[in-house]
């Protein structure tokens, strides 16, 4: 298969998964669970888009492991996003640096 036809699929895809809402559901939707379900499909979404590359991206998984369980503790402590990021660059900068 060319290029093209995968490209073609993907795109079918990408519609058809945005326009098919907008023309099935026409009603505002009152389900509360489904009202909940649809406001945390994002956060879900990003998180297991994120969280196998945390611990791949470097070195050793442990030291992803480490940076995530401080960065964890950063932001529930109400680190902003930047601080965050940096603290737990730096635990695997310092971690690799020193054990590997």
């Amino acid at each position: 298969m060319s290029a093209y036809a995968y490209i073609f699929v993907m795109a079918g895809v990408s519609y058809l998964i945005r326009a098919l809402p907008m023309t099935l559901l026409r009603k505002p939707i009152k389900n509360r669970f489904i009202q909940s379900f649809l406001y945390y499909v994002p956060y879900v979404t990003l998180a297991v888009m994120t969280f196998p590359a945390i611990l791949d991206a470097t070195q050793s998984q442990w030291s992803g492991a480490a940076a995530l369980i401080v960065g964890l503790v950063v932001a529930w402590l109400g680190a902003d996003l930047f601080k965050t990021a940096v603290t737990c660059c730096a635990v695997v900068f310092l971690l690799e640096l020193f054990l590997c």
